[in-house]
């Protein structure tokens, strides 16, 4: 959301490219990214802040950019979750989401950022444990649907690379007959590799059930086959090129990893992405905002927080539950509050949108600074001013802290209707 912010594809390109460099060093050849679900619904706890839009157009651009910068490093991007996964608050961990869109609307929103990439050549898709009834006809997830898979992804769009499940161990994937039967139909479906969150062991019933369908059904055998021609073709475009020497770690692995020249340029991303939240009417200077409590639950909000503001107290509250503060420390919060002139919240899930509501109810001074997606900081508008930043990194809460006293402008734009 930090590259959607600044809206330059050039920013997607580099983070694109810095990543791939860190992670072709360490021997990875292969990232299940980027992202391009849409940021439908801002306030999903899955997807929030890796959506770079809730544009189609912006995000495939975005999205190819970002596969551009990474291929040059050598390294083989995974589009996902497709179909979409960006009109549902639910996670496909836990349940299936069912979302409730049409075909047309489908093509012509969550399917675009797909048609944009396949065009450009990415390598792989990762199919996503989404259910899409009006489409496709029940309420199959996309990972085990022929219909999404081969008759849209294959099919409509044309696509003809590596197409990998996401986690079968998750419950969006669970099916009649169990673990197994997830594995042929994921295969049946159009999939070509099966991702699982754990090692099987040799004799368990999937590798079993797996082999067993191959040697009966010529069907299957013949899928099988073509999707090991499509993993042999992805090794050799990337593997090849690097030769005998290039596959694994690379020597002193750890001096391409947090390189001057990377540091230097995801802090400017952080600094072109700080956006000010609506109703913004200036900075608070350190020099005007009196005495300042800076509260929040990362420790880099503390050491940036400290180094803007050299005299601001800390009220840390515990990163769990996220959905509500714990009672014990809102109560001791809103004591101490009344003893300060400005109060700098940090909010970056529902908890902290419940942390601003209530002090905003004592009539202080609350600014916020707003890490992951802003959508909760949005709800309600209940501050005196706020700054935007998409991460919780030390160089995003040194950009907000940065655009929050005046030290910067910031550019950005929430890359969402508010």
């Amino acid at each position: 959301m930090a590259i959607g912010a600044s809206g330059r594809p050039i920013d997607a390109y580099k983070a694109g490219l810095y990543i791939g460099r860190e992670l072709s060093a360490l021997g990875v050849t292969m990232n299940f990214a980027p992202t391009v679900d849409l940021a439908t619904r801002p306030r999903s706890p899955i997807i929030g802040s890796r959506a770079y839009s809730e544009d189609p157009v912006t995000v495939g651009a975005l999205a190819a950019a970002f596969y551009r910068g990474m291929n040059a490093a050598g390294v083989a991007c995974t589009a996902k979750h497709f179909p979409g996964h960006g009109d549902t608050e639910l996670d496909s961990h836990g349940i299936l989401p069912v979302i409730d869109v049409d075909a047309e609307t489908l093509w012509n929103r969550e399917l675009v950022p797909y048609r944009m990439l396949a065009a450009e050549g990415v390598p792989a898709v990762m199919s996503g444990h989404l259910a899409y009834p009006r489409v496709a006809g029940d309420s199959t997830p996309a990972s085990l649907s022929p219909v999404l898979l081969e008759g849209y992804l294959r099919g409509r769009i044309g696509f003809d690379g590596v197409v990998v499940t996401d986690d079968l161990f998750m419950s969006g994937a669970a099916v009649a007959g169990g673990f197994a039967e997830a594995c042929v139909r994921a295969l049946e479906a159009g999939n070509d590799i099966i991702m699982i969150s754990r090692t099987l062991e040799l004799d368990d019933w999937a590798w079993t059930r797996l082999l067993r369908e191959y040697r009966e059904d010529p069907a299957f055998a013949a899928r099988v086959l073509r999707s090991a021609e499509r993993v042999l073709e992805l090794k050799l475009r990337y593997l090849r090129p690097r030769g005998k020497a290039g596959i694994g770690p690379a020597p002193e692995s750890e001096r391409a990893l947090r390189t001057t020249e990377s540091k230097a340029f995801f802090l400017d991303l952080a600094a072109r992405s700080a956006t000010a939240l609506p109703g913004w009417t200036g900075p608070l200077r350190p020099s005007e905002a009196g005495r300042v409590l800076l509260v929040g639950q990362y420790g880099d909000f503390f050491s940036e927080g400290s180094l803007a503001y050299p005299d601001a107290a800390w009220f840390r509250y515990s990163y769990a539950p996220v959905n509500a503060p714990a009672p014990q420390e809102l109560e001791a919060l809103l004591a101490l509050a009344g003893r300060f002139d400005s109060i700098i919240l940090a909010v970056s899930n529902p908890a902290g949108e419940a942390y601003l509501k209530a002090l905003a109810g004592l009539g202080r001074q609350v600014w916020v600074l707003s890490s992951l997606s802003p959508a909760f900081a949005l709800s309600g508008r209940r501050y005196a001013g706020g700054i935007a930043v998409y991460g919780y990194s030390r160089e995003s809460f040194a950009a907000g802290f940065a655009a929050l006293a005046g030290s910067i402008e910031p550019s950005g734009r929430i890359p969402f209707t508010p």
